[in-house]
């Protein structure tokens, strides 16, 4: 299964729970949520903005909203950081990539990532950039 598909059903999860009151946001989640939400828009634009981009650049923003998405789970408790956290969890490949060529010496593992892939982790980031940001209104 892809990162955008573990995202997807994360946010559904979410989401039917917020919906059976399962879930019952606090004001503390809805901040923390109108943060991460807005750090991941600030990282990942559109699609077509996206691929302009050179692919370090690309896996630099990818970073950051994971960066995002980690410094967020500090900051709450219960299901938001349950939620936070299988989301970074999710996002994890994208710490095994790499942009820029092996050259000769030891790359601990990163692998560069094709293009489809980036495109995903991308759609996956806007994903829950938009979940994020109806919690915030929520």
């Amino acid at each position: 299964m892809g990162m955008r598909q573990d995202i997807e059903e994360l946010v559904e999860e979410a989401e039917r729970q917020i919906r059976e009151h399962k879930w019952v946001l606090s004001a503390n989640d809805r901040t923390v949520a109108a943060r991460a939400a807005a750090d991941l828009r600030a990282v990942v634009d559109s699609p077509r903005s996206q691929q302009e981009l050179p692919e370090v650049t690309r896996l630099g923003h990818l970073r950051e909203a994971l960066a995002a998405v980690a410094i967020a789970l500090a900051h709450v408790h219960g299901s938001m950081a349950w939620f936070l956290g299988a989301a970074a969890t999710a996002l994890t490949p994208i710490l095994h990539w790499r942009a820029v060529p092996a050259g000769h010496g030891p790359t601990f593992g990163a692998v560069s990532p094709t293009l489809q892939q980036y495109a995903e982790a991308e759609e996956a980031i806007r994903r829950l950039h938009s979940t994020l940001a109806r919690i915030a209104t929520a």
